[in-house]
């Protein structure tokens, strides 16, 4: 499955100016990673982010979001948010802001 590039390009904006981002190829898409922790990725037109089990439900409560699912099981603290709701730049930054915070509350791998 191809994921979208722009979605893609826009993140790696955000993210350029933060230290220890890394980016891989997962879930058929592509993945930004804060010290070897997955925080934020693109899965075809949607931005997956990490948000934490504690976070699942405030997050749930956003528009365009559902919990992740690729498997039939959804995983808490995972959550997909449509691209068509983010257009705005102030969305997706904090939807990032959101993925990022949460990984570095991780340790490093």
């Amino acid at each position: 499955m191809a994921y979208d590039e722009g979605l893609a390009e826009r993140i790696r904006d955000r993210l350029s100016a933060h230290h220890g981002v890394t980016e891989k190829r997962m879930f058929g898409g592509i993945a930004f990673l804060h010290s070897g922790n997955m925080a934020v990725g693109v899965t075809g037109d949607d931005l997956m982010v990490r948000v934490g089990p504690d976070n699942t439900e405030a997050a749930l409560a956003r528009p365009g979001t559902r919990l992740f699912d690729m498997t039939g099981r959804p995983m808490r603290g995972w959550i997909l948010v449509a691209g068509t709701a983010l257009t705005e730049d102030d969305t997706l930054a904090q939807w990032i802001n959101d993925g990022y915070a949460f990984a570095g509350t991780l340790p490093p791998k």
